[in-house]
């Protein structure tokens, strides 16, 4: 059983070891989402929304899965689990904001194969936290993903208006913004000393 506080617990999985710039978990999303910040925004909600099911969710097979002695189904069921709550997120954001659905498009249900949330499953058991530590756990890497998506949103939108060297447009560009960014997080890596 882990004793890691709470506040400790999120602030890492926001700063510290964010999934997407210290983890680089997440990056096809990060990438491909992060063009507007409205759609950033949203992108980050539902990786937050679908991060919080599969933990709690992930947490209950784990429980089940040491009961029976078949802790080498982990992976399957961490990956059935996400599936799932991916669906479920694609049919409420369907029903309720086609836009959204629309704007998403097919980075919403990509959200199943985004590495970043079969980590934070298997993350969270091998860390040993308790239910209330896992959802905090859940939580913090959800906002470190919206925090990063929407930083590179925001800096993207300005590099539209900014003047940059053709050899270095496009592509380019987005992966040393991004590889900035990480940089810049790396500096949170004292907090958890």
């Amino acid at each position: 059983m882990n004793t890691e506080p709470l506040g400790s617990v999120f602030l890492n999985a926001v700063l510290i070891n964010n999934f997407v710039l210290s983890a680089f978990l997440g990056i096809c999303p990060f990438l491909g989402v992060s063009k507007r910040i409205d759609t950033a925004l949203r992108m980050g909600g539902a990786v937050t929304f679908v991060m919080l099911v599969s933990s709690i969710c992930a947490f209950g097979v784990n429980l089940a899965l040491e009961w029976i002695g078949a802790p080498y189904l982990q992976l399957i069921s961490y990956i059935v689990i996400i599936a799932s709550a991916v669906q479920l997120v694609e049919m409420f954001v369907r029903k309720f904001s086609p836009a959204l659905f629309r704007a998403l498009g097919i980075f919403l249900p990509l959200i199943t194969t985004n590495c970043a949330i079969l980590g934070l499953a298997l993350f969270q058991t091998s860390k040993g936290y308790d239910f209330v530590q896992a959802l905090v756990y859940a939580l913090g890497a959800g906002v470190g993903f919206a925090l990063a998506i929407v930083l590179m949103a925001g800096i993207r939108e300005e590099l539209e208006l900014a003047t940059v060297p053709q050899l270095v447009r496009g592509t380019a560009i987005v992966l040393i913004v991004a590889g900035v960014l990480s940089l810049a997080f790396m500096g949170f890596a004292g907090l958890g000393a």
